[in-house]
């Protein structure tokens, strides 16, 4: 089943926790500490495929985990890392933050990979708390907790033409005679109900084996489509990557001028960025009416035209007639398009922003409120600490302070005004604020 859009929450893996132990031995009776490091948790990862056209799979379920790392062992064994969730999505699939406000990434080429969740980082042994002073430190970290996120996951195809026009026009009997796709035709409205992809060989029509390229037959659109009527409207954003546009006229309709006018609109109503695009008009079905009906039908549509140059084709999807050259014209706008796109890639910035890192940057970094008799502190370096420390452990509530201290967090909080026992809550854990530890 088609699906081009749907949301998903993922849950990238949790470290595992270092582990706290000492080594024991014949003959070595004090041995020191041989915590191993937990291991990193699995990442969640996209990754595209231009073998599925469809989000129905991921559709399938909601929430996607990853797996976490193992805990460490004593002597110094590390935890096995996590294994990363790799979910295969189609080219051309557009991840939105939750409520769409914000692209995160465009998968649009084959094989793109992307991080969506990033796994949490392993808990360090004990082995690496010892100094001189605490030879045997009890303590050791905890695994971090994977990246959380609510994604909403947009289908846009990848094709370079796209056949557009009022439903029965003939776009499925075009598509299937000169490429590769095979969509459901019959004789009655709204047949194609959702996109059909297909590939032109043009080597069936006297060009070279390079000369290839992708068209879509989207769903017959009406008037107020771009308002919901119909069902073109749920199709018109995969028009959106096409390098040209061609419009599909049913001469036996009445007025097919005016009907080619109200699908431009429509098109213009849900995004002014497709009128803008090379367009092409294909008058179909010739071999059913006289050249004075077709003559007639050119000279009323010229006018409404959005630019003079755009040309008019005369062809026949059933017989063929017309459809080597529509596809010439076509494939010349198409190589015209990557080749820009090759260009653009390839053009270096005029001047490139000299970006100066600070080391240890996100340390001081910290929001600190009072809210309903307790301080909260927030920071991605604080609560990150925090949610990787076991604060029951005196070891542990002592790291806490000491970054605290070194993060001005301590005197922030003496400025304003904290006591002794006062509640601090960090990463919604609370520890209570002492002046010695």
């Amino acid at each position: 089943m088609f699906c081009d859009e749907t949301k998903i929450k993922v849950i990238a893996g949790k470290g595992g926790d270092g582990c706290a132990s000492f080594r024991r031995e014949k003959y070595i009776p004090k041995g020191g500490p041989d915590g191993g490091d937990g291991g990193r948790g699995g990442n969640v990862i996209l990754k595209s495929n231009e073998n599925i056209n469809t989000l129905f799979e991921i559709n399938s379920k909601k929430l996607y985990k990853a797996t976490s790392g193992e805990n460490g062992k004593g002597s110094n064994k590390t935890g096995k890392t996590g294994e990363d969730l790799t979910l295969e999505v189609p080219v051309g699939t557009v991840i939105w933050n939750e409520n769409k406000s914000k692209i995160i990434a465009d998968l649009n080429k084959n094989n793109q990979e992307f991080i969506l969740a990033k796994g949490g980082k392993g808990g360090l042994g004990n082995q690496h708390f010892a100094t001189s002073i605490n030879q045997t430190p009890t303590f050791a970290e905890n695994g971090e907790p994977g990246q959380e996120k609510e994604v909403t996951l947009e289908l846009k195809l990848v094709a370079d033409v796209g056949l557009v026009g009022m439903p029965s026009v003939g776009k499925s009997t075009l598509i299937s005679h000169v490429s590769n796709a095979r969509p459901k035709i019959a004789a009655y409205e709204f047949t194609t109900l959702i996109p059909n992809l297909g590939v032109v060989d043009m080597q069936r029509f006297g060009g070279s084996k390079t000369n290839s390229f992708v068209i879509a037959d989207m769903p017959g659109l009406i008037e107020g489509a771009s308002m919901g009527k119909g069902l073109g409207h749920k199709f018109l954003k995969h028009i959106a990557r096409t390098s040209v546009i061609i419009h599909i006229i049913d001469p036996l309709r009445e007025n097919p001028a005016e009907t080619f006018e109200k699908i431009q609109n429509e098109l213009k109503t849900f995004d002014k960025s497709l009128i803008k695009k090379p367009l092409i008009v294909a008058i179909n079905k010739i071999d059913a009416v006289t050249e004075k009906d077709l003559e007639k039908i050119e000279l009323t549509i010229r006018p409404k035209l959005p630019k003079k140059s755009v040309k008019i084709f005369r062809i026949s999807a059933v017989t063929g007639t017309g459809l080597k050259e529509l596809l010439f014209e076509s494939l010349k706008i198409v190589e015209k398009a990557r080749a820009t796109r090759i260009k653009e890639s390839l053009k270096k910035p005029e001047s490139e922003e000299i970006i100066v890192l600070h080391p240890h940057e996100k340390l001081v970094k910290f929001q600190l409120k009072k809210e309903k008799g307790k301080f909260i502190i927030t920071g991605e370096r604080i609560e990150q600490l925090v949610k990787m420390t076991n604060i029951k452990n005196l070891e542990g509530l002592q790291r806490i302070y000491k970054f605290m201290d070194k993060m001005g967090i301590t005197r922030a909080l003496r400025r304003e005004k904290v006591k002794n026992n006062d509640i601090i809550e960090i990463a919604d854990k609370q520890i209570q604020y002492l002046e010695t530890l």
